[in-house]
């Protein structure tokens, strides 16, 4: 169990600085008007959480910590559900309605999308 535990802490370490990194990247291409950043780790997110949660489950003998580890503290710390959150609610608050919403749906209907491309991929391998 401690092992475990360290090992979702350690990649999860990396998981956030590796969305910081992505986040910036995506920043100072398209700039900071719209959510871009967390919009692309959370797409990306989703799907390496699809294509490794059956990489690590149907086709590769992982043991279940380092699965943990990947997919809970790596991934559970590069997507950014409560950044999303809180940058929704800071466009809601400046009445910027319509790119809360855009940002709403976006993020909804292109993770939701990559995580199925991403199962459908790793079954395919």
């Amino acid at each position: 169990m401690l092992k475990t535990i360290v090992l979702i802490a350690v990649a999860g370490a990396f998981g956030a600085v590796s969305r910081y990194g992505a986040a910036l990247g995506v920043y100072s291409i398209f700039g900071r008007g719209f959510p871009y950043g967390t919009l692309f780790v959370n797409v990306v997110g989703s799907f390496l959480m699809g294509i490794l949660s059956i990489m690590l489950l149907d086709r590769f003998n992982v043991g279940p910590e380092w699965r943990a580890a990947i997919l809970v503290g790596y991934l559970g710390s590069f997507t950014t559900f409560s950044t999303f959150s809180i940058e929704t609610l800071n466009l809601l608050e400046q009445g910027d309605f319509s790119r809360a919403l855009l940002n709403m749906a976006l993020s909804l209907s292109l993770c939701l999308v990559a995580v199925w491309l991403g199962v459908s991929v790793g079954r395919q391998l």
